[in-house]
Formats: structure tokens, C-alpha cells, sequence
């Protein structure tokens, strides 16, 4: 194995709850509408102002879209940390040799926003935002984008998330495939698509890589 690519919220960092946040908080202003976390979670996939953009009755759009993101970036210090064994496990992946990716659905504002806050600016070789594709997961586009811009095979490469979405795309992609389960809080607790592994900590990944990481 000589790439790793990752999904972002959910796997790489515990922002599920400032998304949550930023879509209640929006839906609740403009138009009156309550929504649970798990209504939520049911309109992700494509970047966020086009689920806006897609699910509210207000007029409103644009200005609840710049509101979406004023409440992502003002609740994002104190609803999501900075998590030390997933920092860890990516400095030890860089310092292996492994080209590290990230394929996400987010939006590039928001996803810039994440890796600044949590200090992760200078660790990715590449990263496809959902405005980076003309397909959401679990369509593979961002995957094989990724590998395309990273030059590596796909059996030299694997495809690492939380959510259903995830394992189906890693699939489609045809490459080794991981489920997440590491973090306080992640979108699929079962998956549809058999992944090749699950990991219940970040660790976990090098029992799994072994063999590549052998020097």
C-alpha cells in the first residue's frame, strides 16, 4: 500500500456535530422547521449549500447559506477537538512514505475551515471537496480523482470512512476499503457493501498495514 485516502467528517475528525449544528440552526431560522440530528444526517452527500439549496421552502437561499457557514465557523472550537491518535496515526502514515488523501463531500469554505482550526492544513497530498466532482458519493469520481492526481494504482491504494456512502464508493473504485469507527461519533453503524476491514481505532490501521510498513 503506498496511498491512503480518507473521508473527512466522521473520520478524520468528530465535525458531524458542528454540522449538525450549522443545518438545525439554519432550517430552524428560515423556516421554522425542526430537524433531529438524524434528519440530518439523512440530507448529507453533496456539498452543503447545495442541500440548502435543495431542501429549504425559504426564499431565501443565499443568505441562509452565508448563515449555515457563520454558524459553522462560530460553534466549530467548542463542538469539535483536535484528536490526538488520529494527528498521530497521520504523522506516522507521512513518515512511512504513504501519500495521504482526502475525499469529501464538504464544501471547500468548510472543509478549509476544519483543517485550519484543527491544524491539518500541511498533511494531505491531495483533497477533493464535493464541489471538486460532478458526482456525490457514493459515486467513485473524487476516489479515482484522487488516485489521478496522486499517480498511484488502484491496488496500491486504499479508501478509508464512515458512512455506507463510503464503503460503496471505495468499492466502486476498486480499492481496498475500511469502515471508521473511531471517533465519538460516525454516520453508519452497518454498511450495505462488505468493507475489507473496521477499525475501532486509529491503530488499528497499522495492524492492518503491517507489511507495507516494514522498513
Amino acid at each position: 500500500m503506498k496511498a491512503i485516502i480518507f473521508d473527512f467528517d466522521g473520520t478524520l475528525a468528530n465535525t458531524l456535530p458542528v454540522n449538525y449544528a450549522g443545518f438545525k440552526h439554519v432550517f430552524q431560522e428560515f423556516d421554522n422547521k425542526s430537524l433531529s440530528d438524524e434528519e440530518v444526517k439523512n440530507l448529507f452527500g453533496p456539498p452543503e449549500p447545495e442541500i440548502i439549496k435543495e431542501h429549504l421552502n425559504s426564499d431565501q437561499v443565499e443568505k441562509a447559506i452565508e448563515y449555515y457557514y457563520e454558524v459553522y465557523e462560530t460553534h466549530h472550537s467548542h463542538l469539535v477537538d483536535r484528536n490526538k491518535e488520529i494527528e498521530d496515526m497521520l504523522f506516522k502514515l507521512k513518515n512511512h512514505g504513504m501519500k495521504l488523501g482526502v475525499v469529501t463531500g464538504k464544501s471547500r469554505r468548510s472543509f478549509e475551515t476544519s483543517l485550519e482550526r484543527l491544524k491539518m492544513n500541511n498533511l494531505f497530498d491531495v483533497m477533493i471537496t464535493g464541489y471538486d466532482t460532478e458526482y456525490d458519493k457514493p459515486n467513485p469520481e473524487g476516489i479515482l480523482k484522487a488516485l489521478q492526481k496522486m499517480n498511484m494504482r488502484r491496488n496500491q491504494s486504499m479508501y478509508i470512512g464512515d458512512s455506507d456512502g463510503d464503503i460503496h464508493a471505495g468499492r466502486r473504485a476498486n480499492v481496498t476499503t475500511a469502515g471508521a469507527k473511531w471517533l465519538p461519533e460516525y454516520q453508519s453503524s452497518e454498511y450495505t457493501a462488505e468493507p475489507d476491514a473496521i477499525f475501532t481505532h486509529p491503530f488499528d490501521l497499522f495492524h492492518f498495514l503491517k507489511q507495507d510498513l516494514v522498513k
